[in-house]
């Protein structure tokens, strides 16, 4: 039985991004690890609190928690950055990683507008 929250594109895709970010920082040099270890915490954060604001009954929890996964989409932007201009990620990957990113920005301003629109 799967939880409603996993038949969302946008936390399917959340999924895909945390997974890619984690295969990339596997790869970074030593002497990195507070970038791995902060740019993990990131990516993993966006589909846990669509995850949790899911599992919540009001529209102001769920709308708060989903402003809490597009914050954490903001914060991967510059730790993307600084991992590319360190030579830990290259070029392709970076736009790679940036346009999953952006796709799944939109479609948390979405369901945050569409939140807004609901009466329940």
């Amino acid at each position: 039985m799967a939880f409603a929250f996993e038949k969302l594109l946008v936390y399917q895709k959340s999924v895909d991004f945390v997974d890619a970010v984690c295969t990339a920082t596997e790869q970074f040099l030593r002497g990195y690890g507070f970038l791995v270890d902060q740019l993990n915490r990131a990516a993993l954060s966006i589909s846990s609190n669509i995850a949790e604001g899911n599992g919540r009954f009001t529209k102001a929890e769920r709308k708060h928690f989903f402003g809490i996964a597009r914050g954490s989409v903001q914060e991967c932007v510059p730790q993307l950055e600084l991992a590319k201009r360190r030579g830990l990620i290259d070029e392709p990957k970076h736009v790679k990683l940036k346009s999953q990113l952006e796709d799944i920005s939109r479609m948390l301003s979405g369901l945050i507008n569409g939140l807004e629109n609901r009466e329940i």
